[in-house]
């Protein structure tokens, strides 16, 4: 089933989501609810179902086999783990694709996310984390209601990955999404997210609700507690 744009209490309603490929459920039977401007992470193995959600939500998931129930809001938005730039248009062209007579709105977007002055750059003078920054500018410059983020900081160095940490709960805390990141990394999604699910065959199994004080650290003990709750609901023991 496609998703259902509508006006909800909850940014996104899942409900009995199932998703086949070859006769597989690789979604099977999830329930989900995102309030409005909740940042949700996803953690799970590699094959779990993880990026099968994110495009369902998405509705990216075209002729896919399933059965559910799946409501979002009608803007969203979705960074992906590579910018997907357009090579041949300028920076500030790339921000405002689609979006006609926007150009003072791209700029501020580019001023957002640090890049003020960049704007006539071409995406191949910029660094990897330089172009996540555009691609974070073009989803937001739209005000989606639902920022859906896959693994949109895996490439880049562990240096860069904490300037853009920052850098993302700043630009949600001021634009205010509902968030769905998609990751791998544990700490990534303690430090980010207001919640964190475990996706493990399938079947939502874990979630933890995150109520450390900002900034987090990994030296804190309750970071290390809930570290710990989240690597044994993914099969990882230390």
């Amino acid at each position: 089933m496609a998703p259902n744009p509508g006006l909800l209490t909850a940014a996104v309603q899942v409900r009995d989501l199932v998703r086949r490929y070859d006769d597989r459920a690789v979604l099977d039977g999830v329930d989900l609810d995102i309030a409005p401007g909740e940042f949700v992470a996803l953690l799970g193995k590699s094959g779990s179902g993880k990026s099968t959600l994110l495009r369902a939500l998405a509705g990216l998931d075209f002729g896919v086999d399933g059965a559910g129930e799946l409501v979002v809001p009608a803007n969203v938005s979705v960074v992906f783990q590579d910018s997907r730039l357009l090579p041949w248009a300028r920076v500030l062209e790339n921000v405002v694709l689609g979006l006609g007579g926007a150009g003072e709105r791209g700029r501020q977007s580019l001023d957002e996310v640090g890049l003020a002055g960049r704007e006539s750059a071409w995406p191949n003078e910029l660094s990897g984390g330089e172009q996540q920054r555009v691609a974070l500018a073009r989803s937001l410059v739209r005000e989606p209601e639902l920022l859906l983020a896959d693994e949109p900081f895996g490439a880049l160095d562990a240096l860069t990955r904490l300037k853009m940490h920052v850098l993302l709960r700043k630009l949600c805390a001021a634009h205010q999404p509902a968030v769905l990141l998609v990751t791998h990394d544990v700490d990534e999604a303690i430090v980010l997210a207001d919640r964190v699910i475990v996706l493990d065959e399938g079947k939502l199994v874990a979630e933890e609700r995150i109520e450390l004080a900002a900034p987090r650290s990994p030296a804190d003990p309750g970071f290390s507690a809930v570290r710990s709750r989240l690597l044994d609901a993914l099969g990882v023991s230390l």
